[in-house]
């Protein structure tokens, strides 16, 4: 089952409503005490997640052999949980609440060079996924230390998470930034696209599910072992816009703070573009396991990503 075929999980949009205003009343280690029940009632009346949570950390246990991933019951479980605490803090990062200070960086260098490149507005490619909460990223951007009013372009299911999605337009802050349905990429997006990193933009897309709209557009990668299918148009974008592409991703370490991630794609100029093509996914997909290896309990794939 491909992950646009499974019905979206979320509370409702009125329950996340109420979910806010209890933030905004009684704060966030509140809201997140409720949390730890609706995760474990999803984990308990959804069989498709108990499947598919016990699959991917099997895969990934099989590879890397990290103890943290031995697909357990209470690991299983704590997948969940960390997935809908992870949404909590979207909830910060939307509305601008979620603290720059708990933002940390793997690579001092990489985040120097990010910054440096932020307040140039030359415009950067940010290759993300479904692990850790690439959310977080926004909250690091609009620091007024990082930036100097660069715009923002993220592309999100429109069709799959439209309940979350919604709700989240209601409650985000007033920001600089333009979403895009991947479901609807087409010509037309490339050449708006082009002419927004022309002008220094950001670009924010996922690699690592491919559209419900075009998902025989696809390439076949391996990844933890096992083949996977990537969507082709988000390393082609990445070509077309000729800005630093960098893979990234955000993962929740201790005390409630995070710590990102980068992996700087390099073209490699003797080779043709396809080559570079075929290197880019296939770079991607390593830091992928890296990133798998690192936190498994943060690999927010709840459906059938592998081909067996």
């Amino acid at each position: 089952m491909k992950w646009y075929q499974m019905k979206e999980q979320a509370a409702g949009e009125k329950r996340l409503m109420l979910l806010w205003y209890l933030y905004k009343l009684f704060g966030k280690h509140f809201v997140c005490f409720f949390v730890y029940f609706i995760a474990f009632f999803a984990f308990c009346f959804s069989r498709e997640i108990r499947t598919y949570t016990n699959k991917n950390l099997s895969v990934i246990y099989a590879y890397t052999k990290n103890p943290k991933s031995r697909p357990t019951l209470l690991n299983r479980y704590r997948n969940v949980l960390n997935y809908a605490l992870s949404l909590v803090d979207r909830m910060e990062s939307y509305t601008k609440n979620f603290p720059v200070e708990k933002i940390k960086f793997d690579n001092i260098e990489q985040k120097e060079e990010t910054v440096r490149i932020l307040k140039q507005n030359t415009g950067i490619f940010f290759i993300c996924s479904h692990i850790g909460n690439i959310d977080i990223m926004r909250s690091f951007i609009d620091s007024p230390k990082n930036r100097v009013n660069p715009h923002v372009n993220i592309f999100l299911s429109e069709e799959h998470c439209k309940i979350f999605n919604n709700f989240l337009k209601k409650i985000q802050a007033k920001t600089d930034a333009d979403l895009f349905p991947v479901e609807q990429i087409d010509i037309n997006t490339s050449i708006e696209l082009k002419e927004k990193a022309d002008n220094g933009d950001i670009i924010f897309i996922a690699g690592d599910r491919i559209s419900s709209g075009n998902s025989s557009i696809s390439v076949n990668a391996q990844f933890l072992g096992k083949k996977i299918e990537l969507p082709a148009g988000t390393f082609k974008l990445a070509q077309l816009m000729e800005i630093p592409v960098y893979f990234v991703c955000a993962l929740k370490t201790q005390n409630d703070t995070y710590t990102i991630y980068f992996d700087k794609f390099e073209n490699d100029e003797k080779l043709s573009k396809s080559q570079n093509f075929k290197n880019m996914y296939s770079q991607y997909t390593l830091f992928l396991e890296k990133m798998a290896e690192t936190a498994p309990l943060q690999f927010y794939h709840f459906y059938d990503l592998f081909d067996d």
